[in-house]
C-alpha cells in the first residue's frame, strides 16, 4: 500500500510533472510476470525513483543499511520513505554481510519479482560507465533469471552528486533485450565465468547508454586523490560481447 501511495499519490505525480520521465525504447522487454534482474547504469540517487515510476510492475532495489537504521524522527522518516519506494536494506560491511545481500537478491528474484541492481556498485563519479562487479552475475546464475540492461539518461543533471535539491530536467530510459545466461548453469562458483557474464552485461549497458567505458571500479576511481593521473582513459579495454 505504501509503495502504491508513493508512486501514484505522494511522489510520482510530482516527479512526472517536473521531470517528464519517458521510456524511449524497449518497454516491451520487461516481462509481465516472473522474476528478472534489471541491471542499470548508475548516474544519481534518483535512478532508483524514476525507473520504478515508469514501470507497471514493482521494482525492488537493494539500498545501504544506513538508510534504515537512523534514529529519532529523521531516522524513522527516512526508513519509512525508502521502504515506501521499494528498497530493501543490505549490509555490505563485511564479506559475510555482502553474501547476505546477494542471497537477498536471489530470494527476491525467485519470488517472481523484479530486482533492480547497479553492477557498478556505486554512482558514477563523472557520468562514465565503470567496471561491473560480479555480484549481478552470481545472482543471475543462482536464480536462473534473465538480466535486462537499463540505461538512464539525465538523472545526473536533475540530481547532481552532492546536490540537496533536484532540478527539473527531462529523464529518459532505454531498456535493452533480456540477456540469457542459462548456458552457464551450475557455474556460479567459477570466478572466470562470473567475470565473463559481468563483462557481457557491461558491454550491453555501454551500447545502450553510449557512455564511455572505464576499466576500473567506480569506488576505486572515487578514492583517487585530486590531481593524480587519470585512470581508465578512453581507449582502455572495454568489456567484450560474448558469443552465445
Amino acid at each position: 500500500m505504501l509503495y502504491w501511495l508513493m508512486k501514484h499519490v505522494l511522489l510520482g505525480p510530482i516527479l512526472r510533472l517536473f521531470f517528464q520521465p519517458k521510456i524511449i525504447e524497449g518497454a516491451e522487454n520487461i516481462p509481465k510476470e516472473g522474476g528478472a534482474i534489471l541491471a542499470s547504469n548508475h548516474l544519481a540517487v534518483s535512478d532508483s525513483f524514476f525507473l520504478p515510476l515508469m514501470l507497471s510492475r514493482r521494482v525492488t532495489f537493494p539500498a545501504k543499511i544506513e538508510y534504515f537504521t537512523g534514529t529519532g524522527i529523521k531516522g524513522r522518516l527516512q526508513k519509512w520513505f525508502f521502504s515506501g519506494v521499494g528498497q530493501v536494506p543490505i549490509d555490505r560491511s563485511s564479506a559475510s554481510a555482502a553474501q547476505g545481500a546477494l542471497d537477498t537478491g536471489v530470494r527476491i528474484v525467485r519470488e517472481g519479482k523484479l530486482l533492480g541492481i547497479y553492477p557498478e556498485g556505486t554512482r558514477s563519479p563523472d557520468a562514465r560507465l565503470y567496471k561491473g562487479k560480479v555480484g549481478v552475475a552470481w545472482i543471475a546464475l543462482e536464480s536462473g533469471a534473465p538480466v535486462i540492461p537499463v540505461a538512464m539518461f539525465g538523472t545526473d543533471k536533475a540530481n547532481p552528486i552532492g546536490s540537496k535539491m533536484w532540478k527539473p530536467y527531462p529523464i529518459r530510459i532505454k531498456i535493452g533485450k533480456p540477456l540469457d545466461f542459462s548456458r552457464y548453469e551450475g557455474l556460479s562458483g567459477d570466478r572466470f565465468v562470473l567475470r565473463s557474464i559481468t563483462d557481457e552485461i557491461m558491454y550491453a549497458l555501454m551500447e545502450l547508454s553510449g557512455q564511455e567505458y572505464v576499466d576500473v571500479y567506480a569506488a576505486k576511481a572515487k578514492e583517487q586523490p585530486a590531481g593524480a593521473p587519470e585512470q581508465g582513459k578512453k581507449g582502455d579495454r572495454v568489456p567484450e560481447k560474448k558469443a552465445s
